[in-house]
């Protein structure tokens, strides 16, 4: 056992000695200096009302890294304070606090600096407390405080506020400088009939819609987030069934040459219709998949679907798929798409895997190894929605992306708005020069197309060309569109 601290104290009886007290998972390891004999008893000594049971009690209730109460600290802060008003409910805030982003600066500073930036995280937050008030470190990034004079929701959320701006100023880490924004989600105590346990999780509940909503964000929780909370729950336990049970297909969108108005590939998007919930709207149930975990083996039945849809089709065609954000941190991922190819029989070649600025942002050094692992195994990777995420240029140039896909937004704009018919034309632009394909998405006009051609965009998709259906609706536009091919294949 490692040594905790040094007590000097008396032992049972009148015998006077001195002990080590070393803490392992709840027990006490005695040994007595004047003996060889060591030995691990529980934590019900005979010095229970010593220094010993007050620094021991410090450490069970303190972070080690930050100073601040850990998470039983803050427990037991908010029980006593509801025991304390049982005759009088008065309301108080609960909040809980959560840094966003932590893990890119984490990595990109290293952990030591984490681990200074998260002190100083401590620092501030602790000076900003009353007399009254208290902060506690609960996670890895994720703070919890106690407000028991702040009685109204808009008082809460004032409050918040101030936490959050006052944690945007810049971290020093050595001779550079970080920045920082953090979600909050406040719950308000006003029955007697709230447990702490309850009001953390509604606090917890309010934080989900905050991180939902974007960075930097207060949320409040009302009642009726809980109703939307569980619905989530629903979603997530039909969602659960359904992957098990491989009820999630694969629909595909056309993707096509703008010049000849040819398909020259599909992208796969994943379509769910439950018994009970009816048809779920993706917007609706990858957000929960991805923050629920359910992702990754969503993502393997619609690939394995796809893969083995496609494999019917013309050997020219390619089959585009999407990688979710958690998806490019997780290091099995390439193996996980190499061993469904292997089982379909899909030829790596004709694989196109997607991915967004946004994902990129979460883990860096993670996602550029998962896109060497599939580019290395012929696997083509494009860049998708292109200008509306936090990444930079830079990221173009490090991920040697293959194809980039020029968001909806901007074909939404390009007849009647200057500023995106320039930026359209200076994407055009460097993708030339770094050797990409481009893609121009959510082309719905004959006017936008004839546009695209004209700056000399190549490859199109929307509603124009196609909206996504499941496979055998795609078998059948192919049929119509490469009757050779398909027969070809047969044979």
């Amino acid at each position: 056992m490692k040594p905790g601290f040094r007590f000097s104290g008396l032992r049972s009886g009148r015998e006077k000695s001195i002990f080590e007290i070393r803490f392992l998972k709840g027990l006490l390891a005695v040994s007595d200096t004047n003996s060889d004999v060591k030995t691990g008893t529980p934590m019900q000594t005979p010095f229970g009302t010593g220094q010993a049971n007050r620094e021991s009690t410090d450490l069970a209730f303190t972070d080690p890294l930050t100073g601040l109460g850990n998470h039983r600290r803050f427990f037991d802060k908010v029980d006593r304070l509801i025991s304390d008003r049982a005759d009088d409910p008065a309301p108080f805030t609960v909040g809980i606090l959560d840094l966003d982003g932590f893990k890119p600066i984490n990595d990109l500073f290293g952990h030591k600096a984490g681990d200074d930036i998260l002190i100083q995280v401590a620092m501030r937050l602790r000076a900003s407390m009353d007399g009254h008030s208290t902060v506690c470190r609960i996670g890895a990034d994720e703070f919890a405080f106690l407000y028991p004079l702040v009685f109204s929701e808009d008082a809460a959320a004032e409050k918040a506020r101030m936490l959050i701006e006052i944690l945007s100023a810049p971290y020093d880490v050595g001779e550079r400088t970080a920045r920082l924004s953090a979600s909050v989600g406040c719950s308000l105590f006003y029955s007697g009939d709230e447990t702490t346990e309850i009001l953390v999780n509604k606090a917890e509940t309010a934080l989900y819609h905050a991180k939902r909503s974007g960075r930097g964000r207060v949320v409040v929780y009302t009642r009726e987030m809980e109703e939307a909370a569980k619905r989530v729950t629903r979603i997530e336990q039909a969602l659960r069934r359904a992957v098990s049970a491989g009820e999630v297909e694969p629909h595909f969108q056309p993707i096509v040459d703008l010049t000849t108005r040819r398909t020259i590939g599909f992208e796969t998007l994943a379509r769910w219709t439950d018994r009970d919930l009816g048809a779920v709207p993706p917007t609706v149930f990858i957000p929960i998949a991805e923050e629920r975990g359910i992702i990754g083996p969503l993502s393997q039945l619609v690939l394995r679907k796809a893969t083995e849809a496609a494999r019917s089709w013309p050997s020219d065609l390619f089959l585009s798929f999407n990688l979710s954000p958690s998806q490019l941190v997780d290091q099995n991922t390439g193996l996980h798409i190499l061993a469904i190819l292997d089982r379909t029989g899909f030829d790596p070649r004709r694989l196109e895997i997607e991915i967004t600025e946004t994902g990129l942002m979460n883990d860096p050094a993670s996602a550029a190894q998962i896109v060497e692992d599939l580019r290395r195994v012929g696997i083509r990777v494009s860049l998708d929605d292109f200008g509306t995420g936090q990444s930079s240029l830079g990221r173009l140039r490090e991920f040697h992306f293959d194809k980039l896909k020029i968001d909806r937004a901007f074909v939404a704009s390009i007849l009647d708005d200057r500023p995106s018919e320039h930026i359209i034309r200076a994407i055009l632009a460097m993708c030339e020069g770094l050797g990409m394909d481009v893609v121009a998405e959510g082309i719905e006009e004959e006017a936008q197309a004839d546009r695209l051609v004209q700056f000399g965009c190549a490859g199109g998709q929307g509603y124009l060309f196609g909206k996504p259906v499941d496979a055998d609706a795609t078998l059948g536009y192919l049929r119509d569109s490469f009757r050779g091919a398909l027969r070809a294949k047969a044979i």
